[in-house]
């Protein structure tokens, strides 16, 4: 079957470079007897961030159906963690792209890969658990520690405060940002402060 491959290739840094990449997938779409249609590459950008033209030029062009398969060096070159790549992998899915790691055994176009990519969105799904119960354990040790959470609370010039509410007629945000405070704060702090004719 000869079908439209992409590659998507990424390096963190840019004294890093994306050759050894390219090279090793090309030939092995070669290999595969799939035509290269298009390459996306982001240089120094990390995986960890959703945040890079490369992958969204990528996506918004299989969602149009511009190729049938996405091939990788590396799963860590498209997302550093399981939830991310499962949700960039269920997006391509869902276009019906499949996706391919050339130097691992994942592989969606193939039953063996379908089965793997089920195991990694069980992997994400026990991830998510695992960082929402560390999370809520964190807190309640938190608590039972005395310790206060949320934000602190900014002090405020209450004196200063008033006067430019009452006498220079400034709002609650050129209050705030006369003060260098949130306008929450100054919000907080002056609705329960009654106008007053301070001389």
């Amino acid at each position: 079957m000869n079908r439209k491959a992409a590659q998507y290739l990424r390096v963190s840094t840019d004294a890093q470079t994306t050759d050894n990449q390219r090279l090793e997938l090309y030939r092995y779409c070669e290999r595969q007897g799939w035509k290269n249609v298009h390459t996306y590459e982001d240089n120094g950008i990390s995986g960890s961030t959703a945040d890079r033209p490369a992958l969204k030029e990528m996506l918004g062009d299989a969602s149009r159906g511009r190729f049938d398969v996405l091939v990788v060096w590396k799963v860590d070159r498209l997302a550093r963690s399981t939830v991310d790549l499962l949700r960039i992998l269920q997006e391509l899915k869902s276009h019906g792209v499949d996706f391919v790691s050339s130097t691992q055994a994942i592989d969606t176009t193939t039953s063996y890969g379908k089965m793997v990519f089920t195991f990694l969105g069980a992997i994400a799904e026990f991830e998510r658990e695992t960082i929402v119960e560390r999370v809520r354990s964190g807190l309640n040790r938190a608590r039972a520690d005395g310790v206060r959470l949320g934000r602190p609370r900014v002090a405020i010039d209450i004196k200063a405060a008033m006067r430019m509410r009452d006498h220079e007629d400034m709002g609650y945000k050129q209050i705030a940002r006369a003060l260098g405070v949130p306008r929450t704060t100054v919000y907080r702090t002056l609705r329960a402060i009654p106008k007053t004719s301070m001389a």
